[in-house]
């Protein structure tokens, strides 16, 4: 949200932003999907999966990004955890991956976070695996403010784009019968 508010003041021309809100004020392209991740202690019963559900996790303690730091994301864990039947037990804040992961690591409980597993995980003890759920993978978008009029601003965004953008594949071509 911090990022979304320094575009729209004008203190920052361009960001990355995942899952970011609907708003006539910026423009939003979306160029990656994310995954939610899950950092579990290592003797948790489901850290033998590659990936997870959220059902995995009904049975413990939440550690969740608050949400004034990640609104859309928040309300669509609950609303998963909701349309799944299961009650999340007390949920801890957080406003980082690393508090969430300290907090795993001290057996607060497990943290579900939208960054990648690249954060510092050198904690001992601590497992990080990505969520399968569907509901739970969202949008990372370049935004900008939808009055953008500096020209070095869009041809960056652009050239972000192009660059990082996941390629298209050529449309399929039908298979033809072959003639007998």
């Amino acid at each position: 949200m911090e990022l979304l508010r320094g575009v729209l003041a004008g203190e920052l021309s361009l960001a990355l932003v995942t899952a970011p809100p609907e708003d006539a004020q910026i423009t939003a392209v979306p160029f990656a999907r994310a995954h939610l991740y899950a950092a579990l202690p290592e003797d948790h019963p489901a850290v033998r999966k590659d990936r997870l559900l959220l059902h995995d996790l009904r049975r413990d303690q939440w550690i969740l990004f608050a949400r004034q730091v990640q609104q859309m994301i928040y309300d669509a864990i609950l609303d998963t955890a909701r349309l799944g039947a299961i009650v999340p037990k007390d949920a801890h804040e957080t406003f980082t991956a690393h508090q969430a992961v300290y907090l795993v690591s001290e057996h607060a409980g497990v943290a579900i976070f939208a960054e990648p597993p690249s954060i510092d995980c050198s904690v001992r003890g601590v497992a990080i695996r990505p969520l399968a759920d569907k509901s739970l993978c969202f949008d990372t978008s370049l935004i900008m403010r939808a009055d953008q009029g500096s020209r070095a601003v869009n041809e960056f965004g652009r050239a972000f784009l192009k660059k990082y953008a996941p390629q298209r594949l050529p449309p399929r071509q039908m298979d033809l019968p072959l003639p007998a």
